[in-house]
Parts: C-alpha cells; sequence; structure tokens
C-alpha cells in the first residue's frame, strides 16, 4: 500500500483523548479515515441495492442489527 503523508490540524481536546486511548495519534486517526470510508461505501450499496430491489422490510432490518449488535471497534494501542 503505498501511503502520503498530509497534515490534519484537530481540536486539542480530540488529540488530548485520541492519545488517551492510543499512542499512535497518526494511526488512529487513518483507522477512523478508513473506517468513515468504508462506512459511506456500504451506505451507497445500500442505496443501490434499495433502488434496484426496493426497500427493506421490517424483519430483515431487525435480522441486520441483530447480526451487528454488539458492534464495538477494535480499541488497541495500535490504532
Amino acid at each position: 500500500m503505498t501511503v502520503e503523508r498530509i497534515t490534519v490540524t484537530l481540536p486539542a481536546d480530540d488529540v488530548r483523548e485520541i492519545r488517551g486511548v492510543s499512542s499512535n495519534v497518526s494511526g488512529f486517526v487513518a483507522e477512523a479515515v478508513s473506517d468513515r470510508l468504508r462506512w459511506q461505501r456500504i451506505r451507497e450499496d445500500l442505496v443501490t441495492y434499495q433502488v434496484d430491489h426496493g426497500g427493506f422490510t421490517a424483519a430483515e432490518l431487525q435480522a441486520a442489527r441483530e447480526a451487528l449488535v454488539p458492534w464495538e471497534p477494535a480499541l488497541t494501542d495500535a490504532a
């Protein structure tokens, strides 16, 4: 994977909070960006599916909730 170095400005309170859970601020931010992009792609796919096949039924939504909950992101120092 190719990486590109950029500068990101964050509120000081957020940086302090990140440092409270990870010694790797850059890795934490990179993972957050990757997660956001992944969820955006999923959201777009779900919208496309519903346009093509109709909205989800209540039963389908409930099954999806049960499959996803409880969801907790991995909070490791490597993040």
